[in-house]
């Protein structure tokens, strides 16, 4: 078990472009192959990793390891999803100047964005439609879109910090839903 988790984890690390949210897809179609878990719980580690400190995606192989395997499954598994990036940091890092300044890195680079905001959004849309938030209009999914809009709003033009962010909509969410 620790062989796959590792595997698994360091050729997602490998792989992954544009940030932990980006590779969210990703991880869950491992974990859901693999009959680890189902999307529901997978869901739900999403919302825990995505609420602790630390990058989510490296949060999320670590909670899947522990399920798997706990601690040793979630030691490995954190080493396996940061090794590539390290390995990856410390060779460019020698190279950076010379790739830096290179035109075809640069455009490479360029059309990667739209990508990433891609799979960004996927992963939002994806997280979305267990919670029945697309599928009907209702006082339920106004509420829910009317916390999204306020802290983006706050994000975006107040310069909120998101952590004062994440938990005011927290309490709101509670007032609302308890």
């Amino acid at each position: 078990m620790l062989w796959l988790l590792f595997k698994t984890f360091f050729i997602t690390g490998l792989v992954s472009f544009g940030g932990g949210y980006a590779i969210i897809p990703v991880i869950e179609a491992e974990v859901v192959k693999y009959g680890w878990m189902s999307t529901q719980k997978f869901t739900d580690i999403i919302a825990i990793a995505g609420m602790s400190p630390g990058p989510i995606a490296t949060n999320t192989a670590i909670f899947v390891g522990y399920q798997m395997a706990g601690i040793a499954g979630a030691a490995v598994s954190a080493l396996a999803m940061v090794m590539p990036s390290l390995l990856l940091v410390l060779l460019v890092a020698l190279f950076f100047y010379k790739l830096n300044h290179n035109r075809i890195v640069q455009s490479a680079f360029y059309g990667l964005r739209s990508v990433v905001l891609g799979l960004i959004v996927f992963a939002a849309i994806k997280f979305a439609l267990p919670t029945g938030l697309m599928n009907t209009i209702s006082l339920h999914t106004f509420s829910l879109l009317a916390i999204f809009a306020f802290s983006l709003f706050s994000l975006i033009k107040r310069n909120a910090h998101p952590a004062y962010v994440i938990v005011m909509a927290g309490l709101v969410g509670m007032a609302f839903y308890s």
